[in-house]
């Protein structure tokens, strides 16, 4: 299929962007790397009136050592995040998950901004970005404001981000000294949207971890933040006993629904066993 017929838009400046943007309404909608609304557009899924190109704002772009955090532009593209020696040195977990994330045709043209702006719960960055208490940048012809993840993603597709707004940045706080990441995913080949993954983060102090943090992504409609499974892992070391223990408070943390890729009582079965592998990396550094 081919998409309705729209405008198109391709603006100089950030506040052009956001002029056009305020203008259309919730008729416009911008496009940067297009990795997702392009196929949403071909099968109709979407119809906007108009598009805004931001692929000319070079100021939305780069990744930049700003103090105890790694600023990223919104329409930065993995592959620029791949050959970065700033997320190389500062944000491993970035690093370790950029591998799972398609295919490199896609992450030539993906941008970071767009995959948090779409936010499919499928999606590896959403995840991350949660786990590593992130912030994302929106800016309005109002101002700028500054939303943690764990607050930017509100439910299936659907963000903190008003009308007449764009992502700008996201910035991601520095590995400190004994910081630890690990991610997991199922996915049916490799580059596929997972059927179920987990993201961690955390602190560890000889075998005791500390501010752990287990975020899975495909078992809900927003990263879903497994609070009562890391609790059981807080302070303690990684042991058989505390993973079987993580296990079993993922009941109360993870209520996931059917998909097309696997029922929810396979992703049940599935945390269960990346809780198992994702902690045991962490135990092993």
């Amino acid at each position: 299929m081919k998409p309705a017929p729209f405008e198109y838009v391709k603006p100089s400046s950030v506040d052009d962007a956001l002029t056009v943007l305020t203008e259309g309404a919730d008729d416009t909608q911008p496009i940067a790397g297009g990795q997702s609304l392009t196929a949403t557009l071909n099968m109709r899924l979407s119809a906007p009136v108009r598009l805004v190109d931001l692929n000319g704002l070079e100021e939305l772009r780069g990744i930049t050592d700003a103090g105890g955090v790694v600023r990223i532009g919104a329409l930065t593209r993995y592959r620029d995040l791949e050959q970065s020696d700033l997320v190389a040195d500062h944000l491993p977990l970035i690093k370790k998950t950029l591998p799972l994330i398609a295919h490199p045709a896609i992450r030539n043209r993906g941008t970071l901004g767009g995959s948090i702006a779409f936010a499919d719960p499928a999606a590896e960055m959403p995840a991350c970005v949660t786990a590593l208490n992130g912030a994302i940048e929106i800016t309005g012809l109002n101002g700028v404001r500054k939303v943690a993840a764990g607050d930017f993603f509100k439910g299936l597709y659907e963000t903190d981000l008003q009308s007449g707004e764009l992502i700008t940045a996201i910035e991601l706080p520095k590995a400190a000294p004994g910081s630890r990441f690990a991610i997991q995913e199922f996915a049916r080949r490799h580059g596929d949207y997972a059927m179920a993954g987990l993201v961690a983060a955390a602190q560890v102090d000889g075998a005791t971890v500390s501010d752990i943090a287990l975020v899975f992504f495909a078992m809900g409609g927003t990263p879903v933040a497994a609070s009562s499974a890391a609790a059981k892992i807080a302070g303690k070391a990684i042991d058989a006993d505390a993973i079987a223990s993580a296990q079993a408070a993922l009941d109360d943390d993870l209520d996931p629904f059917d998909d097309t890729q696997c029922s929810a009582a396979m992703k049940k079965h599935l945390a269960r066993v990346l809780t198992d592998r994702v902690l045991t990396e962490l135990a092993g550094g």
